[in-house]
């Protein structure tokens, strides 16, 4: 369930001239920003930015970042751009570090709609000239890419365009004797440690999420713990955590941003990248329900643990997107 509660009917001319104003004169007046943007949905949002352009000829994306700054800034960008082409914008963040996020990538590629990560990826061409899976296996590096392990170099750029260029049946319908033979196949390659195999990989990149549930759903009740938990240690390269976190975006997504939330608060300095990505993100989807997860895992609201750890006006948006009323 999402977190924002747009109304229904909104002038957007009135959006537009409230934007410009609030960004004319001496200092920008934040709280009017966050009391439009916050509380409108991505269909509202882009109908904002096309009344902006046609009432003052300039694009209301880039005047509001020459007009912010900081994490409010960044918060506010993404926010404001359209779902996919967001996505596109944070996969290329994630390639383009020095250390690429590669769990940003397995975390898009396993949480969206296949529709939806086909219109990702028809954005970040549309927005970088050359394909997401492109850049994912051009600028894969690290110490995998260093690492003497080739075989396991290519399975990994194998596991990640794999997962990126998916378009896995959305449907209902399961197999279930297909579940247990898959649920056997992993814990052997569990047991052998031989997390790349091909086996592996076909089966976390070709099924469907339901199917993949009733087979991490066999597992767990044959092994008596979930995959997940048999998927701790150290390959040696970048690998092993990346299966780790596709299983855990495929099986339970929720509980997978629930986690992110947490270790963003929790580290030492708050890592707002990884905040913002997922409020900004989850905000019209199903935001409400990982904060009762977090709830529940760590006893405290998480806007409470949000306003707690965040200040000024990045707070003020990031609240607003979690649903405080002002």
């Amino acid at each position: 369930m999402a977190t924002i509660d747009a109304p229904k009917q909104v002038s957007f001319q009135q959006d537009a001239e409230v934007l410009r104003k609030a960004c004319q004169g001496w200092g920008t007046d934040d709280k009017a920003i966050i009391s439009v943007l916050g509380h409108r949905n991505a269909a509202q949002r882009k109908q904002i930015r096309l009344a902006y352009e046609q009432l003052y000829q300039e694009d209301l994306i880039k005047r509001l970042e020459s007009e912010l700054s900081g994490d409010f800034e960044r918060a506010v960008y993404r926010w404001i751009l359209e779902p996919a082409d967001r996505d596109a914008v944070l996969a290329n963040v994630a390639i383009k570090k020095l250390s690429p996020d590669n769990h940003v990538i397995a975390e898009i590629s396993c949480t969206r709609s296949p529709e939806e990560l086909l219109a990702v990826r028809r954005a970040y061409q549309a927005r970088y000239k050359h394909s997401l899976e492109e850049d994912v296996a051009a600028h894969t590096k690290g110490d995998i890419r260093t690492a003497l392990i080739t075989d396991s170099f290519g399975c990994f750029l194998q596991l990640l365009v794999a997962l990126v260029t998916a378009f896995r049946y959305d449907g209902e319908e399961i197999n279930t004797r297909l579940a247990n033979s898959e649920a056997k196949i992993l814990h052997d390659a569990v047991k052998d440690k031989k997390f790349n195999h091909e086996e592996v990989i076909r089966i976390l990149t070709t099924r469907s999420k339901m199917q993949l549930m009733v087979t991490f759903n066999r597992y767990r009740d044959d092994h008596d713990t979930s995959v997940t938990k048999h998927l701790q240690g150290d390959s040696g390269d970048e690998f092993l955590p990346v299966l780790r976190t596709s299983v855990r975006c495929l099986n339970d997504p929720k509980k997978y941003f629930e986690k992110v939330l947490r270790n963003s608060i929790r580290r030492t300095g708050t890592d707002e990248d990884a905040l913002t990505r997922v409020i900004v993100t989850r905000a019209e989807k199903d935001l409400k329900d990982i904060k009762e997860v977090y709830h529940k895992r760590n006893s405290v609201p998480l806007d409470q643990a949000v306003a707690k750890d965040t200040s000024g006006d990045y707070k003020a948006l990031l609240l607003t997107l979690l649903g405080k009323q002002d």
